[in-house]
């Protein structure tokens, strides 16, 4: 048993390490890729436990649920009220209702309409923010609208998956149903601002005091899986059981290591829910009903076009912004089969329903590259709308990274606070953590030496990284894991002597400074004041030794 299941992954590995590479080269996207993995798979009947990995990948929906949980925080969701609330609120409700009527009207029953409408009305997280991130697109008009629509749908599927079991309920109406998924909705933010403040931080601070990195790593597992299996015990979704864990850590100082230790598990697990979705589709119904497959598909993205361009225009867009923005924003999402097949599950949806719909989603998702170059095309003939007009994520992803909070590095951030310049400060010291935090600094617990972790802090934004730990290895590690994944960072490194400096110089530091010649400067200031000599021959002392000496630490780049 154990080998069938062997093979069975490595045919699964063997078709997204071939295919998936081959999308991306065609900017045609990962999660793409994965799709079409899945279909030929799945139609080649290789795969003999079809459930079994189904029923696995559903780990990946719940990671997946678990990071946009934690992008959901608050001040995010405050410095972006007016599209969030507004315009996103707007294009769920109207394009929902509208799917919804037409849902019914096609032949699907009451209950299952008033949930394919919603379903049908999101867009893709996954795709869209990869292409504009790839675009680098993402703080201009145009990204800061799509990303706005994005996160209200986000939040949109909490209710939305509070409402599956229930409308799987017959013995209750459907006006009550919805009643009950709004009340649970409350009942569930009551339980995520309680349990994040008095239950689960001040348990993350224990296990980070442990200073056992693999005890950690359980902890954040157990976090996600539990909160998870809690949920589906009280007779509501695992994804919606981690989502909630997700609220409950986002703005803990342990989220960078938490997503770190967790994103190697996402990213594995989410591509195998999207090969299964692809596994799950039968073929036969396209081949069968081609013409019909391609109306639906079309119908829904000129509809979800319709729709939102006008609206996006009344918030201020121009025409051809608005346009563009309603293109790329035009299909339908992951989340979309997610609810389509827990609702599946659940016997909301029949398999007459539940295939078209797939496919429908599927279809939808493979062309979205396509209506991305569209909406490009659109923007650069304004020319305006791709500069990056002001950065609205500017509160999360900072400019400059400090790697190690000691005194160099408390130092540092005590200047930059002075000056008003924003950062973000990691280090593995709980202690200390909470300690700067109560002092108002922006410190996170993470280890710096994860590339992960630096990730989740957001590095692969910044412009500098200063590197201030005290762990001569430490420091040499992190300088060429960031150089290999960043060459055109600035990387300020605190060395400890003339020797050490120039070898963290011929490692890609851009500037290595000696912990030992600033402090023997300072002294030597004092002492040439003390006994009388004029400031400007001091200075030029100093100066010249102080202009020497890193001249031989740059010897390294010479040689």
């Amino acid at each position: 048993m154990v080998t069938t299941y062997l093979q069975d992954i490595i045919i699964l590995l063997i078709a997204a390490v071939i295919i998936v590479p081959i999308f991306q080269s065609l900017n045609l996207g990962a999660v793409s890729g994965f799709l079409v993995a899945g279909i030929i798979v799945g139609s080649s009947n290789f795969i003999n436990n079809v459930n079994e990995i189904s029923a696995l990948s559903e780990i990946g929906v719940v990671l997946l649920l678990f990071f946009i949980g934690i992008e959901l925080k608050p001040s995010r969701l405050w410095l972006m009220r007016r599209l969030i609330f507004g315009l996103g609120s707007l294009q769920m409700i109207v394009t929902g209702l509208l799917l919804t009527s037409l849902a019914y009207l096609i032949g699907a029953e009451f209950r299952a309409a008033i949930l394919i409408g919603p379903a049908l009305a999101l867009s893709s997280t996954a795709v869209v923010l990869q292409l504009l991130t790839e675009k680098k697109l993402l703080n201009s008009n145009y990204g800061r609208t799509s990303f706005a629509i994005l996160l209200l749908q986000d939040l949109a599927v909490i209710p939305l998956l509070a409402l599956i079991p229930l409308l799987a309920t017959p013995e209750l109406s459907v006006g009550k149903n919805i009643g009950i998924a709004l009340a649970e909705t409350l009942f569930i933010l009551i339980i995520v601002i309680a349990g994040g403040r008095y239950f689960l931080h001040p348990i993350l601070n224990r296990v980070a005091l442990s200073g056992s990195p693999e005890v950690f790593t359980a902890s954040a597992v157990l976090l996600v899986l539990g909160t998870a299996l809690l949920t589906e015990h009280i007779g509501l979704s695992m994804a919606l059981g981690s989502f909630i864990a997700g609220l409950l850590i986002s703005d803990s100082s342990y989220r960078h290591q938490i997503m770190g230790e967790i994103q190697p598990f996402r990213g594995l697990l989410l591509g195998l829910f999207f090969m299964s979705m692809g596994m799950s589709l039968n073929l036969s119904y396209f081949f069968s009903n081609p013409i019909s497959s391609l109306i639906m598909l079309i119908g829904l993205i000129l509809l979800k076009v319709a729709m939102l361009w006008p609206l996006a225009y009344l918030f201020g867009l121009k025409p051809k912004t608005a346009l563009a923005v309603s293109l790329v924003l035009a299909q339908s999402g992951e989340f979309a089969m997610v609810l389509f097949a827990l609702a599946h599950k659940s016997s909301l949806l029949n398999n007459a329903i539940f295939q078209p719909l797939l496919l429908l989603v599927l279809l939808s998702m493979l062309i979205t590259p396509l209506l991305s170059k569209l909406s490009q095309s659109l923007l650069k003939s304004t020319n305006k709308n791709t500069q990056n007009i002001e950065n609205i994520q500017a509160t999360i992803q900072t400019p400059i990274v400090i790697a190690g909070f000691g005194r160099v590095g408390n130092r540092i951030g005590d200047i930059l606070s002075i000056i008003g310049q924003p950062f973000i400060a990691l280090d593995l010291d709980a202690k200390r953590v909470a300690t700067e935090r109560a002092n108002g600094h922006p410190v996170f617990y993470g280890d710096v030496r994860q590339p992960e972790v630096l990730k989740a802090a957001g590095v692969s934004d910044a412009k500098i990284i200063i590197i201030t730990l005290n762990d001569l290895q430490a420091t040499e590690e992190l300088l060429i894991s960031l150089r290999q994944s960043r060459a055109d960072v600035s990387i300020f490194v605190r060395g400890h002597d003339l020797k050490h400096c120039r070898y963290l110089k011929s490692l890609g530091a851009t500037i290595a400074i000696s912990e030992n010649v600033e402090a023997s400067l300072e002294l030597a200031r004092v002492a040439l004041t003390e006994i009388g000599i004029k400031e400007t021959e001091r200075s030029f002392i100093l100066n010249n030794f102080r202009d020497t000496y890193h001249a031989q630490i740059n010897e390294a780049e010479k040689k």
